[in-house]
């Protein structure tokens, strides 16, 4: 999907996205000490809300300027710049502690270039941390994609970034439940990959 195809989706009333943030993102990154931080395809920007209200300076960066608008309503005076950009060609300089993708669905030379562009953001010893729709889960899970193209295993993140010095924290395949309109709870199955720059 492109921009204008993303712009109308969030043009909705409703959020596209919960309020809160991810739980894979809170769960890992709640105990890092605040700093800079950079959400890469923020969308409505629940993810750089919740960091920037723990004490982080957020730069919240998506190509949709209508995600954009609902989260600067949604943020009040948390401390987020917003800025409207494509995922796989801004260029940030190399000064961010944190660098957070979330369910960013790009093909893989897109996502290669988004992956790499979040890690260089990073000083040394920053936090690289992405979470997505894992291969997997078309066949196995619950929700999500049902494009293989834009789905990826922790292995092809860890790809994408051949040649970079990094010390991997986590690489796993994790679970997550999806609560259905029956009311039934099933089985999603995400990539996680939390890397530190060397």
């Amino acid at each position: 999907m492109d921009a204008k195809a993303w712009d109308e989706r969030y043009a909705a009333p409703e959020l596209v996205w919960s309020m809160t943030p991810n739980q894979f993102v809170a769960a890992e990154l709640a105990d890092l000490p605040p700093g800079r931080a950079l959400d890469l395809a923020a969308g409505e920007g629940r993810n750089a809300i919740w960091l920037a209200r723990r004490g982080w300076r957020v730069t919240a960066v998506d190509f949709s300027r209508v995600a954009l608008a609902k989260g600067r309503e949604l943020a009040g005076d948390a401390d987020v710049e917003w800025v409207c950009a494509d995922a796989t060609t801004w260029r940030p300089d190399a000064s961010y502690d944190l660098t957070v993708i979330a369910y960013l669905q790009l093909p893989a030379g897109e996502r290669r270039a988004a992956v790499c562009a979040a890690f260089h953001s990073l000083r040394p010893g920053g936090t690289f941390f992405l979470v997505a729709h894992d291969s997997t889960n078309l066949l196995l899970g619950s929700g999500g994609p049902q494009d293989p193209s834009v789905l990826m295993t922790a292995e092809d993140v860890l790809g994408d970034l051949g040649g970079e010095e990094f010390e991997i924290i986590r690489a796993d395949r994790v679970t997550r439940d999806v609560a259905r309109p029956d009311g039934s709870v099933q089985t999603a199955l995400d990539a996680l990959v939390r890397l530190v720059r060397r």
